[in-house]
């Protein structure tokens, strides 16, 4: 199996995530050309590619180049990592029931929030983690695992308490997908 890994940001999950499956994570695309996971990849010898929705006159072409990159290197799963772009029809169509979402909060708290961690910080419930299925909705596929976390005072504890979980989970339940597919 090929993984692509879709990151907006850091690209810390995507580190974690090729590490640990090299023979696997052939590709990581963002959404923003200066993004630094992009220099993650780099270093790890992993092949990019990045694609900003302003250079595109819809989203629906924005995706079909996506999709033409993902069929170009032969992607089986895509585990988005910090992707902060909605997927849309055209990429869900082709790839219905091959991507996975890890969600820093307790879902269904704070779906599809890009502040999940302040906010669930902040009322004091959703704190956890959760990995899912991608469907149409935003953060409402099927429920892959989760984890709940203990809340910190200290919302950098908490923070890294998160990320921590996610270095942790998401390895756990790409193996398991790996493991099925054997």
């Amino acid at each position: 199996m090929k993984f692509a890994v879709f990151a907006s940001g850091n690209g810390s999950n995507f580190q974690t995530l090729a590490e640990q499956f090299p023979d696997q994570v052939k590709f990581v695309f963002s959404d923003h050309h200066d993004a630094y996971v992009l220099e993650r990849a780099e270093r790890l010898g992993v092949a990019k590619a990045s694609l900003e929705l302003k250079e595109f006159s819809s989203k629906v072409d924005y995706e079909k180049a996506l999709v033409e990159i993902l069929k170009d290197q032969e992607i089986d799963l895509i585990l988005l990592a910090g992707y902060m772009k909605i997927i849309g029809a055209t990429v869900l169509s082709k790839y219905k029931g091959k991507i996975i979402n890890v969600h820093p909060s307790y879902l269904p708290d704070f779906a599809g929030s890009p502040h999940a961690i302040e906010e669930s910080h902040e009322a004091k419930k959703g704190l956890g983690i959760s990995i899912h299925y991608v469907d149409e909705g935003v953060d409402t596929g099927e429920l892959i695992a989760q984890i709940s976390l203990a809340y910190h005072e200290d919302l950098e504890v908490y923070e890294r308490s998160v990320h921590e979980a996610e270095h942790k989970l998401y390895p756990e339940v790409v193996r398991q997908i790996i493991l099925h597919q054997q």
